[in-house]
């Protein structure tokens, strides 16, 4: 299995450093190729968010280049990278939060993080950020966790009010806050033709998820792919979007 691949990224138009930080790689193995993304949204109310997005993208390409071929050259087995990536969240949840104690700031990030291998995929999330199946619709595959969505949940909100609520944002977990964090993961099998969007909160405030769709599906190659990227970003500033905006678009083939 191949993949065509696009990412994008921008500060958006009130602040001025841009806290997302993403990652996309792809390697040959011997039964094919494997697919590594994941984008990583700092936290825009709290300080240096910027650096703990990066500092959770160093750890995952760190794990992308060590332990990823460890792991395949054994029998592959989804418990194992589950252990792993609780693991690596541990230890980077603990440098991020050793890090603000010492700088007297607090600091965090989402992930959201996606691995194809084998025709299979494995998806870990901890926060707001998302990961869709791009299919013959757009399949939201993780669970928010956020305030807004537990009250979701719980049935003392609906979907349509969350969507305006001023404490939409407000996360129940995130990397660097100190606390222990328990990811969400889920896996599926991929068949040729379909594919994944991962995006921070800040894509997909003011689009919906047929608009959305209607842009990603149609792009035939990746050249297309990254301009529907960027046409999104777009018309997410022209709505008066504020916060960083990042995407990554892949599809098997």
């Amino acid at each position: 299995m191949d993949f065509l691949t696009a990412v994008h990224t921008d500060v958006g138009i009130r602040k001025k450093t841009n806290q997302d930080s993403v990652i996309l790689e792809c390697a040959d193995i011997g039964s094919g190729r494997v697919l590594f993304a994941a984008v990583c949204d700092g936290m825009g109310g709290l300080a240096k968010g910027e650096v703990a997005s990066a500092e959770m993208v160093y750890a995952l390409e760190a794990w992308f280049e060590t332990r990823l071929p460890e792991l395949l050259a054994k029998e592959f087995e989804p418990a194992a990278l589950h252990e792993d990536w609780l693991n690596m969240i541990d230890r980077t949840n603990r440098r991020i939060a050793d890090y603000g104690m010492h700088n007297n700031v607090q600091l965090g990030t989402t992930a959201v993080v996606l691995l194809v291998a084998g025709g299979n995929f494995y998806i870990m999330n901890v926060g707001d950020s998302r990961a869709y199946l791009v299919s013959d619709a757009l399949y939201q595959l993780t669970h928010d966790q956020t305030y807004v969505q537990q009250e979701v949940d719980a049935g003392r909100m609906t979907p349509e009010q969350a969507l305006v609520d001023p404490q939409r944002s407000v996360l129940l977990q995130c990397v660097g806050a100190g606390a222990p964090v328990e990811p969400e993961f889920c896996m599926g099998q991929l068949n040729p033709g379909q594919g994944f969007l991962l995006c921070c909160d800040g894509f997909r405030h003011v689009l919906s998820p047929a608009e959305i769709y209607a842009a990603v599906s149609s792009a035939p190659d990746e050249t297309a792919m990254e301009t529907a990227l960027r046409a999104l970003t777009e018309e997410n500033k022209r709505r008066g979007e504020t916060d960083n905006i990042t995407a990554v678009l892949v599809r098997a083939s």
